[in-house]
Parts: C-alpha cells; structure tokens; sequence
C-alpha cells in the first residue's frame, strides 16, 4: 500500500464516518434547539428539561437510522475487504 492508496482509504473512512454520524447529530442539535427555545420562550430555566427528551429523541433516531447506518458500514467494509484482497494478490 503506498501514500496514495493509504490517503484515500483514510478520507473514505472520515466520509463514512460523518455519513454514519451525521443524522443522529443533526436530531440531537434541532431537538437542543427546540427545548432552547421553548426554555427561552417560557422562562423555564430547569437544567434536567434539557437531557430527557433529548436523550429519548436521540435512541428512537438511532433505532430509525439503524438501517442506513448499518447499510453505510457495510458498503465501507466490503470496500476495506475488497482493498485488503487485492493487497495479497498483488
């Protein structure tokens, strides 16, 4: 494996990273945003309003992106596999 191949393996692999990641972020960060707002709007200053709803939005998220995220690793894995293959071969 050379410098290029090593590179391109390692953007592939942030890529999928930020693919895997990027959904259950962007929940946490609209639904933070929402309860920010609603806190601000109603003068509500209580620091645990903040964890549960957020944590509970975040799990059913997760339990919605599982397919894709699954899928997503997959598809990277059986690129690493296919890369690592044509290393022996080679």
């Amino acid at each position: 494996m050379n410098e290029a191949q090593a590179l391109d393996f390692m953007r592939d692999a942030i890529l999928t990273l930020l693919q895997v990641t990027a959904p259950i972020m962007l929940v946490g960060l609209i639904v933070g945003l929402i309860i920010s707002l609603f806190q601000a709007l109603t003068s509500i200053q209580e620091m645990t309003l903040t964890f549960v709803p957020k944590i509970l939005i975040v799990f059913f998220s997760l339990i919605v992106f599982l397919p894709f995220m699954l899928a997503t690793m997959r598809t990277f894995m059986e690129g690493v596999a296919d890369k690592i293959i044509g290393l022996g071969s080679g």
